[in-house]
């Protein structure tokens, strides 16, 4: 009887046994262990099944959980060993597909024999590769640390301009104050020179008008110069309206002319005009009448002195600007200009040999000593007031831009500061800042990339 048992079908396919822990990753091969009562729950606690249930090909668990390994759950992930490589993970519905994952290169997504375990080739190139990055990481990070070297150099760097800068205003800011005290007193000394010019002026005129002859012989040249030279433009002035109205009778008379009436008088004045005027004959004129209107052609030629630069058109252009020139008030310059002493005069440039420190305490004892000259009728305060009014002027001017320039030092430094260790500037470490204003570039086969600041 046995034997014909044994020549029966087999109506159930045996079917061989999954592990339990088969498609388990390995941060839940220790969830994968039966309870005492044998039983088994869902990784989601929302069931508990027997530990049979596990992997049998068939869904239990609405979260899947209960079938890692065979692909029954399409909810379900599938971890692949890749012994010999690095493990790796994909959906369960990816499992027993037919179809041989690239992420599992030892084929354990499908049955055994499908796929061929390719997971030693695959491990030695991602080794390989990997290493390769690692190299390629720690030249990287060596280049990273000299970066940051460099921004801390630079923070050092502009932390000294700053504090330089902050001395240097807080002594521009002194020299300033100093300056702009010597200049308001040189002001108002010559504010008190300049009310004396405008006396002065004042008297020159008085004299002008009441004793010109107790005037220096300079003075009344210049200004008998002036008068003739005013009567001579009034004079040029009439001779010219006299030849232009000369002119337009002659042409007029030239026009009206008839050669055909024989008179001799009327004729050698007509050709003496057109001679004069470098004209045609009217007669010879081609195509030329009595009656016609040609215009004069006027050449004036004039006899100029080579070695006088004042030529005709000068004389037009700018005799008007010459003559209302105020006379007075040049007299007055020269005046000062003999009287003012000279500039390399050591009483008024010893500043430039002495400290800083030194000067305040000179330019006082320089105003006692041009005072006491002063009184003793020795120089005169308002031959140099105006000249140390514009000198102490410039001093301060020039101290002022020194300090702005210090300011904006130390206010681009700071703000440079500040960008070296900015986030979205140089980096939080400011490893981006030796690459400031610096063009990168890199060969990628068929294009050249350019990285410009």
């Amino acid at each position: 009887m046995l034997p014909w048992l044994l020549l029966l079908p087999i109506s159930i396919p045996a079917v061989a046994a999954v592990d339990k822990t088969f498609g388990v990753g390995p941060q839940l091969v220790s969830k994968y262990v039966p309870s005492s009562s044998g039983n088994w729950k869902c990784l989601d606690g929302s069931k508990e099944i027997p530990w049979a249930f596990v992997n049998d090909d068939s869904c239990d668990c609405p979260d899947g959980s209960d079938e890692p390994g065979t692909g029954a759950c399409p909810n379900s992930v599938f971890y692949c060993q890749n012994k010999g490589h690095i493990g790796a993970t994909i959906a369960s519905s990816r499992v027993n597909d037919g179809l041989c994952e690239p992420e599992c290169c030892d084929g354990s997504d499908e049955r055994s024999g499908v796929c061929k375990n390719t997971c030693q080739e695959t491990g030695d190139i991602y080794r390989a590769k990997r290493d390769e990055e690692r190299k390629l990481r720690k030249t990287g990070s060596k280049i990273r640390s000299t970066y940051i070297q460099f921004a801390q150099k630079e923070k050092k760097r502009l932390e000294a301009l700053i504090e330089s800068s902050t001395k240097d205003i807080e002594i521009r800011e002194k020299e300033v104050a100093r300056l702009k005290d010597i200049a308001d007193r040189t002001e108002s000394i010559s504010k008190a020179a300049l009310e004396h010019k405008q006396q002065s002026r004042m008297y020159l005129i008085y004299i002008l008008d009441t004793t010109p002859h107790s005037l220096p012989a300079l003075y009344l040249a210049l200004l008998d110069h002036s008068d003739a030279l005013v009567a001579l433009q009034r004079e040029h002035k009439k001779h010219l309206e006299r030849e232009k109205a000369l002119g337009d009778i002659l042409h007029a008379l030239r026009s009206g002319y008839n050669p055909n009436y024989q008179d001799m008088a009327v004729l050698e004045a007509v050709r003496g005009w057109e001679e004069l005027s470098g004209l045609p004959h009217i007669a010879e004129a081609e195509g030329g009448e009595a009656g016609d209107n040609v215009p004069v052609k006027e050449e004036v030629t004039t006899t100029e002195d080579e070695e006088n630069p004042w030529t005709s058109e000068r004389l037009t252009n700018e005799l008007d600007m010459l003559l209302n020139g105020d006379y007075v008030s040049l007299l007055l310059e020269h005046d000062e200009h003999i009287r003012a002493p000279r500039e390399d005069s050591l009483l008024f440039d010893l500043p430039s040999y002495l400290p800083d420190s030194f000067i305040p305490r000179y330019e006082e004892i320089k105003d006692t000593v041009v005072s006491w000259l002063e009184k003793l009728g020795i120089v005169r305060g308002d031959d140099t007031a105006s000249a140390d009014s514009s000198r102490a002027r410039q001093n301060l001017l020039d101290a002022e831009s020194a300090l702005k320039s210090s300011i904006d030092e130390k206010a681009e430094a700071e703000n440079d500061l500040a960008e070296v260790f900015n986030i979205h500037g140089f980096g939080r470490e400011g490893e981006w800042k030796k690459l400031d204003n610096q063009c990168l570039r890199t060969d990628q086969g068929e294009c050249v990339l350019s990285f410009l600041p």
